[in-house]
């Protein structure tokens, strides 16, 4: 990727990172802002974000990620996995100001997950990976499914679809992490079955000023069949029907 200067955060993200109680140095700073400016610069090429005023960025995605932090490290979480990861977000946010943390993002679209090794590569981040694949084939490998103390997911549909491809990859006692709107609470109430089928409870509804932060935690391994096959956790939501799948134990 071409050097492009980092865009500098407005004062509201400043103050909304003291509010939050973050504290981040002048390299974290440095390195959020060229994530920003190479994903703003991508964006004109091929769509990834709809946010193109760089100050709205800066709280609707940068802030919006980081508000999972006091989740990450409250699970004294090693491994994270960002699932759909499309941008980079939350995952890339959170490897930057984590650096300890072992970061995999997973992205199904070829196009976008090449943006995001280009990203890795030019931050130099080397606690991340990027692995261009489905999440569901993902639940069912070995060398991903219950391997991740934290999984995290953005954007990517309703809780009672999201629940089938996230909680696959988490270890048990581990957390999953869903930022979503104001509808949190009623998305969770309409997922009651799919948690009870997953062996998964909801722990926190935490409001922020982005978002809601649905926080998760799976409590014993995950029954194989889940998570179905590529398509089928969109297309028939797990306690939807009173098929199989719903009945599934």
């Amino acid at each position: 990727m071409n050097e492009l200067h980092p865009i500098a955060p407005p004062d509201a993200f400043h103050d909304a990172v003291a509010d939050a109680g973050l504290e981040l140095d002048a390299a974290e700073l440095g390195r959020l802002g060229r994530y920003l400016t190479l994903l703003l610069d991508a964006n004109r090429r091929f769509n990834l974000t709809a946010i193109r005023d760089p100050d709205e960025a800066w709280m609707r995605h940068v802030f919006d990620s980081l508000t999972l932090v006091p989740y990450v490290l409250q699970a004294g979480a090693s491994t994270l996995a960002d699932i759909g990861s499309g941008g980079g977000l939350p995952g890339i946010p959170l490897a930057i100001v984590l650096p300890d943390l072992s970061v995999t993002l997973v992205e199904t679209t070829g196009k976008k997950a090449t943006f995001l090794r280009e990203v890795v590569a030019t931050l130099g981040l080397a606690n991340v990976t990027v692995v261009n694949d489905r999440v569901e084939t993902l639940g069912q490998d070995r060398t991903h499914r219950e391997q991740y103390d934290v999984v995290t997911a953005r954007a990517l549909g309703r809780l009672n679809v999201l629940l089938e491809l996230v909680i696959p990859l988490v270890r048990v006692g581990g957390h999953g992490l869903a930022i979503k709107g104001e509808q949190a609470a009623s998305e969770v109430d309409a997922a009651k079955r799919a948690l009870h089928l997953l062996h998964t409870h909801v722990v926190d509804l935490a409001r922020t000023p982005t978002g809601t932060i649905i926080v998760l935690e799976k409590q014993r391994k995950t029954p194989r069949i889940y998570p179905r096959r590529a398509g089928e956790p969109k297309r028939t939501p797990l306690g939807a029907s009173d098929g199989p799948a719903a009945r599934a134990r």
